[in-house]
């Protein structure tokens, strides 16, 4: 019996390698999400030889300077911070972009995220029937309230200075 090697990413479970080589082959920018125990960051990568760059970058804690309360990981937290890293991105030159979820599953809250890229300008092949009801992504459902399109209009009057 001989043995193969299995490549280290691939036994982590972190890196689905036949996914990521199709994204690669189509040579578009992609967006990853990562919704951790307590906050949700959202990176879009430019894919290069030597290794993706990352041209936009936004994290939940940036939420709490703009006076958010409750949690950084709910989905209207994560919208908000779909929307900063959209901003940043089209501010940066970036049109269009693919998800790329890897070993992930699409949740509720990577959807909710997408909306915000959506919204903040950036096109993403996607279908509307997946994302969350309005009224989950404004926060209606939580007992914590946070005025999200004032949080959004605050985004908007930071990115563009």
């Amino acid at each position: 019996m001989v043995y193969s090697k299995i490549l280290r990413r691939l036994r982590e479970n972190k890196t689905n390698y036949r996914k990521r080589r199709t994204m690669l082959m189509g040579k578009r920018d992609f967006i990853t999400v990562h919704t951790s125990n307590e906050n949700t960051q959202i990176q879009i990568h430019k894919p290069e030889m030597s290794g993706d760059k990352v041209l936009a970058s936004a994290h939940s804690r940036f939420l709490l300077s703009k006076g958010w309360k409750g949690s950084r990981k709910s989905i209207p937290a994560a919208y908000l911070t779909g929307y900063l890293a959209g901003k940043k991105a089209v501010i940066k030159g970036t049109k269009s972009a693919i998800l790329y979820s890897g070993t992930r599953k699409y949740t509720q809250r990577m959807a909710a995220a997408l909306k915000g890229i959506i919204d903040a300008g950036l096109e993403v092949p996607s279908n509307p029937k997946t994302f969350p009801p309005e009224e989950r992504v404004y926060g209606i459902h939580l007992s914590t309230k946070n005025d999200v399109k004032q949080i959004k209009s605050l985004i908007d009057g930071e990115v563009k200075s």
